[in-house]
């Protein structure tokens, strides 16, 4: 009787665990359709409930986020479809089973994988960049499927199939104007590292009277920045009368969207004013299959970006287009990721330059990896308390309201793309900082979905792009180099608590006495990211007048730095 009662509770049990995972399931294929060719690389399913937009246009670590999983598929064939159910991770939340009963638009998305035999010796699998600046929710050649409305219910067994027959198209490339033109370089450093052609791009703003002025050779200020499509804020009309008014929710701005236009208009007409300095401005184009643009230094794992930009694209730009081609006659700006390697190839190639404008940096102290120091910190997600649980902040408001943690984030990367491959701000800090994995690929800094940390890659990291720590601990040899050139503003409501590393910064230098580094460290008031500097305009504005707001600044440092025989005069005419 005893042994029937435990086969009765067993077979009670086996039946319980089979109804538990035979929950919702969903299956995507591609049609052959759309590709014959099997498929490497991130499926990603999105659930929506918002009608505004399609799904992968919806997915962030903000409140409005909908809900992503995501899997690796190889050598995925068309019309076999490829299973998402209770085990897949998601963000926001992890499991399928866990979702609410109701109508939902789903769309699926293929990120395609390339394969890369590295000069390392690994092989890798990443998302080729396809001139959109690594976007996995607009990358040409992506297969996806159109939103369709479904009615889910977690509980319910029927399988619902996905068709994939879409796919994003190529990008059409700018052409150049009288004042814009577009250059590409085969970078045979990187072709080497990555094994196949690799190019840098740059847009090339001229000055005023460069052909009439033939003689001239000009200064070249470089600004850095996420991934430029075109050169921005420059235009040479008026804006559009008919433009519909836009509202901003980032600034909280009707009609942002115009003032963009008359902001750029005037630079334009301040571009031509007669005693505006004649320079040459780019802004660069170097994406890598690990996101938008490479931090434009040398890493592990993406390979000599830094000696690429530095000694072969900067190079090839002043010879076509007259540039001075001299350390004092260069100059470095911009904001953010843009912030962070202003100042990383001013120290880095610290002969190479002459001056960098950081404002917002990444974080340039690992003590302030934003809010975790991950030298001495065990976890990056939640805060050390014997008996409570309090997540670590990643994203705020001027007030210190939260909308985002840094779990969160690194979960949602996790859903895009595992290995470092989820083309997202954590991840890209890992592909640039970590040594390269046995398989190839970036070590983690910490445990992607337990958040603890791996102390032996955080030294790697200190040793390596720890801003402060590098200029700390070889000041004796960097310190006459960079004395006069290292400019870092930001606001002190950071969104993303990128003042906190500043902090940091400024204790050191602003106590280095041997030599003092003779720059400038300023801070915005309230002001949230990213601040640049100016202390009349709010973000909403100096943010589109990066590319003249230094230039008093710039022009006093040529001045004061210059070499006795340097060209100071061919580039001044009115």
């Amino acid at each position: 009787m005893r042994l029937l009662r435990i086969v009765v509770v067993s077979l009670v049990l086996f039946t319980s665990c089979k109804k538990e995972e035979s929950g919702l399931q969903i299956n995507v294929s591609f049609s052959d359709a759309i590709s014959k060719d099997a498929k490497d690389g991130r499926l990603l399913l999105m659930l929506s409930t918002n009608d505004e937009k399609e799904p992968r246009f919806q997915i962030s670590t903000g409140l409005n986020t909908q809900l992503i999983y995501g899997k690796n598929v190889e050598g995925w064939e068309p019309n076999v479809a490829s299973s998402f159910d209770q085990d897949i991770f998601g963000f926001p939340i992890e499991s399928l089973k866990d979702i609410k009963p109701g109508e939902y638009n789903v769309q699926a998305l293929l990120h395609t994988y390339e394969t890369f035999n590295l000069s390392t010796g690994h092989t890798v699998k990443l998302p080729m960049d396809n001139g959109e600046g690594q976007q996995w929710n607009r990358s040409p050649g992506n297969i996806y499927s159109k939103p369709i409305k479904i009615n889910i219910d977690p509980k319910n067994s029927q399988p619902i199939e996905i068709v994939m027959d879409q796919m994003i198209p190529e990008i059409e490339e700018p052409e150049d104007t009288e004042w814009i033109k577009h250059i590409k370089v085969k970078s045979e450093k990187l072709s080497k590292f990555w094994g196949r052609d690799i190019y840098l791009g740059a847009h090339v703003l001229l000055p005023k009277g460069f052909n009439e002025h033939s003689e001239a050779k000009y200064p070249l200020m470089v600004f850095h920045g996420h991934f430029p499509s075109n050169f921005g804020g420059f235009r040479t009309t008026p804006p559009d009368p008919n433009l519909k008014p836009e509202y901003s929710d980032r600034f909280k701005l009707d009609g942002y969207n115009i003032t963009q236009q008359q902001e750029a208009y005037d630079f334009y007409k301040r571009w031509n004013e007669p005693d505006f300095p004649r320079f040459l401005i780019i802004e660069i184009q170097h994406p890598t299959p690990y996101y938008d643009d490479s931090y434009a230094v040398n890493s592990a794992s993406q390979g000599p970006y830094g000696d690429a930009i530095t000694h072969e694209l900067i190079p090839e730009i002043e010879r076509q287009f007259r540039g001075i081609g001299e350390g004092w006659s260069r100059f470095l700006y911009g904001g953010s990721t843009g912030g962070w390697e202003a100042l990383a190839v001013q120290v880095k190639y610290p002969d190479e330059y002459n001056g960098c404008f950081a404002a917002c940096p990444d974080p340039i102290d690992f003590r302030a990896y934003c809010l975790a120091n991950i030298y001495e910190d065990e976890n990056a997600y939640y805060y050390k308390s014997e008996h409570k649980k309090i997540e670590v902040p990643m994203h705020r408001d001027y007030l210190g309201q939260i909308d985002a943690t840094v779990r969160e984030a690194n979960h949602l990367e996790l859903v895009l793309g595992n290995e470092s491959r989820s083309g997202q701000q954590w991840d890209i800090w890992e592909a640039t900082y970590s040594p390269q994995d046995e398989d190839g690929y970036p070590k983690r800094i910490w445990d992607k979905y337990t958040g603890d940390i791996d102390h032996e890659v955080a030294e790697f990291w200190k040793e390596n792009y720890d801003l402060r720590h590098i200029m700390e601990r070889d000041w004796d040899k960097l310190g006459e180099k960079l004395k006069g050139k290292i400019h870092i503003y930001c606001g002190d409501m950071d969104n993303y608590y990128l003042n906190n590393a500043v902090y940091l910064m400024e204790d050191f230098l602003e106590n280095t006495t041997n030599p003092h580094y003779d720059g400038e460290i300023a801070y915005g008031d309230g002001d949230e990211h990213c601040w640049n500097g100016d202390p009349d305009q709010p973000n909403a504005i100096s943010r589109l007048r990066y590319n003249s707001m230094y230039v008093p600044k710039i022009m006093k440092r040529i001045a004061e730095s210059a070499p006795k025989d340097a060209d100071l005069t061919s580039w001044r005419y009115k």
